[in-house]
Parts: structure tokens; C-alpha cells; sequence
């Protein structure tokens, strides 16, 4: 409310207008959630660190199916990673207690016939037979959570636990294990997550990416948990369920209507941990444990494909935040979602009222006479810098103090890191607030994205892909610009910098899908997973590497080199 007060005065001189009221409740709104993104991150700075490496305590009690959904995956790939998994839990002498379940719906029949042959290569691992299962649906009836709801129906009732895992995931036997232990020790846990790390990352994009996952998620995540207590969220993979608790609460609706607001469910675990929290079941959110990983997009186009799905799959929640019963944390977790897409049109919004404001400035004022105050409009651009920057560097100034900057090469290399992260999002901010807007325009107009493929594998994009993607945010840039400087040319220091990486939009994105170098751990973005490689990783890598007759170097760029496959 200060930042909107400050800016109502700055923008009152001589009068205030119909567009001057517009920009200041959307300075109000958008401001309140840019304070409230950040404050999850500060709390996480000040709330004390818990490291859970899964090594303390004894077996586990209860029997627990760890269920890896694949669409059109790489089997090889993700076969590899459960291997792993499993070597890991045989490690510990208590495989017995973990069963892994392969619950397919691919479509694509040579990709089917390679599953079945990788399957059997599968069950060759110590303790796999009865202990390792596959089956394929033929129809992927309510895509990922239909898969699961119908392992469920069908098999549920023979565990007392299920691990949700990601095609993508890779866990240590020992965090699987310290889950288990937690579900095992406390009746009231329906829901366990853990803040999954990405690995393997090889782009700049993807870097970028994987350290702002591992070095700042864990803080913001924190902070999160702090503030949502027993109704925390769930993020559909990487997660520990109660059998019960999930079958008995989590049946999800076939929501009434046409996609994009009808249909099934597409972000149903914000849903399922509503759902559970409804039912009385704790839903905890842990960033302590370690030893929990997946992979991430790679370019900007692989991620908006991901972001659009996202995208219908909160502002869908709209139709389901007066559900009955739900608690109003979990209500209020389903406004952020919707919000952390409809910010990027508000933003918008208020960009181009500003430029409306900048052409037109002889507009009919209400308010006569109201008088400016002594504040440059630089002062809002600093606060707002500020209430995105602090967090990150609230974190890396703890991290000096705490540990947290060694596991990463030190205070100086992560300050660098820190540093490219922030060029590297604000570079790509405009592009990606422009990306976002179109999606929940498209959205609102009632186009169905449905469930876009994400192609794994595929890293350097072209500058004629990226062009293809993007000419529309060119265009939106260089018509805006171009504009300002025709009609209003004072203002053009203030549309400049959004609009400027627009028009570069093409290269930036091509520019940061380009892998980097594979020599050594890069001075830039480099992350504690790399500087000392976890022992399940390098499982993964080696059991890659003999299924393939790949080196184990090439077995560390399977993101890279594997055939390219989508998934859901």
C-alpha cells in the first residue's frame, strides 16, 4: 500500500486521471504479491537449518510402492534411474520393504515394445523378481493422476505407503528410507515432500535453473513450510503419500464443462493435498532431507510448453476455491497459484497503461490540484529491485555464515552464480511475462492447451526455431518501442529495458539452450551435486553406462544424447 500511495503522488501532479487510478490499484495488487513471493524466502533466512540425510534410525516398518509413471519416456533412461534406486534400498538390506511399479500410458508403440524389452533387463537386478512390476495402460484415461488413482483402485490396499516419483526422479535409497520412517512414526502424515534438486543440467538456461533450484529453492522452501505448517503443498512427484489416507481422500472430480475450465484435473496435486488436509491428515513439506533430484527443461521454449499446462491447470483451480470444507490455507495456496500466472498480464497491464498515460497526457483529471512530492519515479524501480533482490542476497549472506556457501565453491563463486542468475532471469523476464500473458489469455478465451509434450534430451535451439517461437514478442516489442519513441520519446527510458530483451527474444533463447562446456564443474552456476557428485547419481550414470556400452562421461549427458522422447 506504500508503494501504490508513493506512486499515486508521483503520478498526481496537475490532477490525477482514469489511468492513473488504473496504475495505482495495479501497483497495489501486483506489489502485494511481489512482497509476499519474497517474504517466504526471508523467513526462510532466519528459520533455523535441519539437514535430514536419511542416516539415522532403523528399517522401516511399512510396506511401500514407489510408482514411476511414464508417457512416451526414454526407458532406457528411466529404467536405469530405478535401478538405481533399487541397488540403493538393497544397499540398506531393506528392499524388501519397497516395491517399484512402472505404471505406463505410453501411446507409441515402438516406445512400448522398448519398454517391455528394458523391463526384462530390469528384473535382472539383485532382488528384483517379485519386487519390481510393469504394466501398461492402453487408454490414459485422466493422464497422470488417473494412472496413479487406478494402481490404487486396483493394488493400493497391499501397501501402506506410496512413493511418487517423476520419470525424471532419482532418489537415495537412504532419503526413501527416512521417509518411510517419518510416515512409520507419526499416524496423523498423509503427505511427505521433499524439495527435489535438479541435476544434469548442460544449457545456460538449464544451469541457471538447476542452481536457483538447489542453492535458493531450499530457502524459499523453508519459509514456505513455516508459513503453511500441516497444510503444506504438494508438488506430484518426489512425495510420500499414506495409502489410506490418499485413497480415502483424493478421489479427484471430472470438473463439469469443456477444457480449459472443465474436464479433468490438470494441477491435481495442489488439489490432492487440499483434499488430504480436508480429511484431517497432516500434508508436511521438508526441505531438510537431501538426497532427493530430478531433471529440468533445458531451454525457454521446453519450459513455457511445461508453464502453459501449468498455467491452465491453476487458473482452473478457480472453479474449486469455494469447494466445501477445504481449509482457507488451502484455498489462499490456490489463489497464489492463479496468481503466479495472472501477474504476468497485471504487469502487462500496467505497462501499457503507462504508455497510454506517456501518449495521451492531456487526459480530463479528477482531483485538481493534487500535489507531487519530492520523489523521483526511480524510488518505486528501487523498492521493487529491492523486494525481488533481497531475498537471493539475504540467502547468499547467511550462506557466509552458515556452511551453505562452501558445498557450493565458496562465498566469491557463489556470489558470481548468484549474480549470472539474476542477469540470466531478467534477461529473459520480458520474454517470459509476454509467454505467460499469452497463456492465460488463451486461457480465458477457452483455448485448451491440453498436455503439451515436453521434449527431454533436446538442448540447442536454432536461431530460426527461436524466431518461430518468439516473432510475435518482437513485434510486440518494436511496435511498443518504436511507438514510445515516435509519440513520447521521454518516456522511451522507461519502456527501454522490458522491451529492448524482447526484441532480442530469438537470440536470448538460443543464446542460453546452447550447452556448455563439459570440461570440469563450470566456474558459473556451479552446484553442490557437482562439486561432490552423490552416490546415487554416479549409480545411475555407471548402470547407464553399461546398458548403453557408453563411457561414463557420455552417461552424464544422457539428458543430451538420449533419443529425443516427450512426456507428460
Amino acid at each position: 500500500m506504500l508503494g501504490a500511495h508513493v506512486f499515486l503522488r508521483l503520478t498526481g501532479e496537475g490532477g490525477l486521471t482514469a489511468v492513473d487510478f488504473l496504475r495505482t490499484a495495479l501497483v497495489a495488487f501486483s506489489g502485494f504479491w511481489l512482497v509476499w513471493g519474497s517474504s517466504a524466502a526471508i523467513l526462510g533466512v532466519f528459520r533455523p537449518v535441519r539437514i535430514d540425510t536419511g542416516k539415522s534410525g532403523g528399517g522401516p516398518q511399512g510396506m511401500t510402492a514407489i510408482l514411476v509413471p511414464v508417457y512416451n519416456e526414454d526407458p532406457i533412461a528411466t529404467f536405469s534411474r530405478i535401478a538405481a534406486m533399487n541397488r540403493s534400498l538393497v544397499d540398506l538390506g531393506i528392499s524388501h520393504k519397497f516395491h517399484f511399479v512402472i505404471l505406463s500410458d505410453t501411446q507409441v508403440m515402438e516406445t512400448a515394445a522398448q519398454e517391455v524389452v528394458w523391463f526384462n533387463r530390469l528384473i535382472e537386478e539383485p532382488d528384483a523378481i517379485g519386487r519390481i512390476f510393469y504394466r501398461r495402460r492402453e487408454r490414459n484415461i485422466g493422464r497422470k493422476a488417473g494412472n496413479i488413482e487406478d494402481f490404487i483402485a486396483r493394488s493400493g490396499a497391499a501397501y501402506d505407503y506410496a512413493l511418487i516419483l517423476d520419470a525424471d526422479s532419482l532418489m537415495e535409497g537412504a532419503t526413501i528410507a527416512a521417509m518411510a520412517r517419518r510416515m512409520d512414526g507419526d499416524e496423523q502424515l498423509g503427505l511427505l515432500q521433499t524439495v527435489p534438486h535438479v541435476i544434469h543440467a548442460r544449457t545456460l538456461f538449464g544451469r541457471s535453473l538447476q542452481f536457483a533450484s538447489t542453492y535458493l529453492s531450499p530457502t524459499f522452501a523453508r519459509g514456505a513450510a513455516l508459513m503453511a505448517g500441516n497444510e503444506g503443498p504438494y508438488w506430484g512427484h518426489n512425495a510420500m503419500v499414506r495409502m489410506r489416507a490418499f485413497a480415502a481422500c483424493c478421489g479427484l472430480p471430472v470438473l463439469s464443462g469443456k477444457p480449459p475450465f472443465g474436464g479433468h484435473i490438470l494441477s491435481h496435486d495442489y488439489v490432492e493435498a487440499a483434499l488430504l488436509s480436508r480429511g484431517g491428515w497432516k500434508v508436511n513439506l521438508d526441505p531438510s532431507m537431501t538426497g532427493s533430484y530430478e531433471e529440468g527443461p533445458e531451454n525457454l521454449i521446453e519450459y513455457a510448453k511445461r508453464d502453459r499446462r501449468w498455467c491452465q491447470g491453476n487458473l482452473q483451480h478457480a472453479r474449486l476455491v469455494d469447494a466445501p470444507g477445504l481449509k482457507i490455507w488451502s484455498r489462499f495456496t490456490f489463489i497464489q497459484g492463479i496468481m503466479a500466472y495472472m501477474a504476468s498480464p497485471l504487469w502487462l497491464l500496467l505497462l501499457a497503461a503507462s504508455v497510454i498515460a506517456a501518449l495521451f497526457p492531456d487526459m480530463p483529471t479528477a482531483m485538481p490540484g493534487f500535489v507531487n512530492i519530492n520523489f523521483s519515479a526511480w524510488t518505486l524501480i528501487v523498492a521493487v529491485a529491492v523486494v525481488l533482490l533481497l531475498p537471493k542476497f539475504a540467502i547468499l549472506s547467511r550462506g557466509m555464515f552458515d556452511g551453505h556457501n562452501r558445498r557450493f565453491g565458496g562465498t566469491l563463486r557463489s556470489l558470481a552464480s548468484v549474480l549470472g542468475e539474476i542477469v540470466v532471469s531478467t534477461l529473459l523476464a520480458p520474454t517470459l511475462l509476454l509467454l505467460q500473458s499469452r497463456s492465460v489469455m488463451q486461457v480465458l478465451l477457452g483455448i485448451d492447451g491440453g498436455w503439451p509434450a515436453t521434449t527431454r534430451g533436446q538442448n540447442w535451439v536454432d536461431l530460426k526455431t527461436a524466431f518461430h517461437a518468439s516473432w510475435w514478442i518482437v513485434a510486440i516489442a518494436i511496435l511498443t518501442l518504436g511507438g514510445i519513441l515516435i509519440l513520447a520519446p521521454a518516456s522511451a527510458v522507461w519502456v527501454a529495458p522490458a522491451m529492448v530483451p524482447a526484441i532480442l527474444a530469438p537470440f536470448l533463447i538460443s543464446i542460453t539452450s546452447r550447452p556448455t562446456s563439459n570440461a570440469g564443474t563450470p566456474l558459473l552456476f556451479a552446484t553442490d551435486s557437482e562439486l561432490s557428485r552423490p552416490s546415487i547419481v554416479d549409480a545411475q550414470r555407471a548402470i547407464f553406462a553399461a546398458w548403453t556400452g557408453q563411457g561414463t562421461q557420455d552417461a552424464g549427458l544422457i539428458t543430451v544424447r538420449t533419443a529425443q522422447h516427450v512426456t507428460a
